[in-house]
């Protein structure tokens, strides 16, 4: 019962210990295995053009080329376009 008991244990600990490094390597781990798909996916082309925006919204890969910060100035000058102008007549 005790080599049972032993057993049990130490599969716990491997299996909690194996959560753990998923749990807080998650980034590079998951850089890693996306670039292991890309290169044995048969139809990549690393000579291609970098595509510099995700396919579709909820893609967590990012661009090497996509600003960390966007360009607020962009936005602020494209928010003050569209409101609409008020002028006051006295």
């Amino acid at each position: 019962m005790g080599a049972l008991t032993t057993s049990v244990i130490a599969i716990v600990g491997l299996v909690l210990g194996w959560i753990t490094i998923e749990v807080a390597c998650k980034p590079c781990l998951d850089k890693g295995r996306e670039a292991i798909d890309r290169s044995l996916d048969p139809d990549y082309d690393p000579d291609d053009a970098v595509n510099t925006a995700p396919d579709d919204d909820n893609s967590t890969t990012s661009s090497i080329r996509t600003p960390l910060i966007p360009d607020q100035n962009s936005a602020a000058a494209a928010a003050a376009a569209s409101a609409p102008s008020t002028t006051k007549v006295v």
